[in-house]
């Protein structure tokens, strides 16, 4: 290792010598946060319907109701919002399950009608 590399590391060791356990900790998640924070943000702006159908899938979706619920979360303008995340609201909107609110969503479009205030249908 260099010199300059050396005299880096022991200054930031000293500095996280005389840190306690709490601030050590807490500098961690903020350090951890910084991180993610790209990945999130990624994922935030840029999903797909494969992506979709695949989170609906995990969610214990079955496969043709997957591909259903998510044309219809498409089609509603509702796909960046994320198709669990629009699953998960109408399920908690209607008090049902995740099922339940997947088989809404095949029998009426409409029920994502006003699911989310901010978009306008």
């Amino acid at each position: 290792m260099t010199d300059a590399r050396i005299a880096r590391f022991e200054e930031r060791r000293e500095k996280y010598r005389q840190m306690s356990d709490e601030a050590l900790k807490a500098h961690f998640w903020e350090l951890c946060d910084q991180i993610v924070a790209p990945i999130a943000e990624l994922a935030r702006t840029h999903t797909s319907p494969s992506i979709e159908r695949a989170v609906l899938l995990r969610m214990g979706i079955d496969s043709l109701s997957a591909h259903g619920v998510v044309d219809r979360i498409l089609e509603a303008g509702l796909l960046g919002k994320g198709a669990g995340h629009v699953l998960l609201r109408l399920a908690e909107k209607r008090g049902c399950g995740v099922k339940a609110a997947a088989d809404a969503i095949l029998e009426d479009k409409d029920v994502l009608k006003g699911l989310f205030e901010e978009v306008t249908q």
